[in-house]
């Protein structure tokens, strides 16, 4: 064996190695209550940090990949960096059988969201389910990394449920950076600013306001049955809260914008990555947010950040979106 080869089979070694501690550190889940978890660590590389005395709340949803019962399986946990490909899945429940029925909640069975470890690279899609109980979407993920793939659903007949599981996308992995709260975003043209604090353990109001060259947009169109949904994800270990609106389209008090309220209560203190889901004019785009419990409010101004190489603008993207 030649020294150049001797090298690659070292270096591969190396990465298999590297790749199964890793496994085994995301396989074991949040620690016990008391103790340091590796998401509190990863929390600590977004400029918080870990804090002993304040464990992983074992009741936010989609921290495990079982819960009621139900269970999430993987057709794959690895996905081919920028292809488009069928991603599958199934929930499994009582005796590991498929579940094939579902609550139809805003619109479709199933949410499905999807987004980096670090943070970024956001999708909120909605696959199709076959009658055996497997569950069918088309997935590009264009940046290498550790994601989370979060299903959010309601059996029939069962409690209202959010699984999470962890997929590899292979290649030279770039973290992004969220040095500071972000209350402003820019995306498609449309500037979005966030108000409200959040407190933990306490219902916060918290309004986005759509403008679009300055004007305030007052036609947002329902996008699965409200003007704009959010999604809050714990920057420490990617805790999940999904968040509807408060109103409704055609309930004789909810006007379609600029404003969408929401009422949101978050767990414990630290650091959240939030994402709001509006549609106007046929289409709909993400406004990508960073904020912290306790934080005062920043003047509705824009704020950019300086992405790394590869790396969407921190203000939001208009893509990736399911039926």
């Amino acid at each position: 064996m030649n020294t150049a080869t001797r090298v690659s089979v070292y270096s591969l070694a190396l990465a298999v190695v590297f790749g199964g501690a890793w496994a085994a550190g995301a396989a074991a889940g949040p620690s016990r209550p008391g103790e340091a978890s590796s998401g509190q660590a990863h929390g600590a590389g977004h400029g918080q940090e870990a804090s002993p005395a304040q464990p992983v709340d074992p009741g936010l949803p989609g921290l495990a990949a079982a819960d009621n019962g139900y269970r999430l399986d993987l057709a794959q946990t690895v996905v081919t960096t920028g292809a488009t490909e069928p991603f599958r899945f199934r929930v499994l429940g009582p005796g590991d059988a498929a579940v094939s029925a579902f609550d139809v909640e805003h619109e479709k069975r199933l949410h499905l969201v999807l987004v980096r470890r670090d943070g970024s690279r956001y999708q909120h899609l909605h696959p199709e389910l076959a009658a055996d109980g497997t569950w069918s979407v088309p997935l590009t993920v264009a940046s290498a990394g550790s994601y989370r793939v979060f299903a959010d659903f309601k059996p029939t007949g069962g409690a209202k449920t959010t699984l999470g599981a962890d997929i590899q996308a292979a290649g030279q992995y770039e973290p992004a950076q969220y040095a500071g709260p972000v209350r402003t975003a820019t995306v498609d043209g449309y500037e979005v600013s966030l108000s409200g604090d959040l407190a933990p353990g306490e219902s916060a109001t918290v309004v986005a306001t759509v403008r679009r060259d300055g004007q305030p947009v007052g036609t947002l169109q329902p996008y699965l049955g409200a003007y704009g949904h959010l999604v809050a994800l714990r920057a420490s270990d990617l805790g999940y809260l999904h968040v509807h609106p408060l109103g409704a389209p055609g309930d004789g008090r909810t006007t379609p914008g600029p404003e969408i309220r929401f009422a949101v209560e978050v767990p414990t203190d630290g650091r959240y990555r939030v994402f709001l889901d509006f549609q106007h004019e046929g289409k709909v785009r993400t406004a990508e947010f960073t904020l912290d419990t306790g934080a005062a409010p920043t003047p509705r101004a824009p704020a950019t950040s300086t992405p790394l190489p590869g790396q969407p603008p921190a203000g939001g993207h208009d893509d990736h979106h399911g039926n």
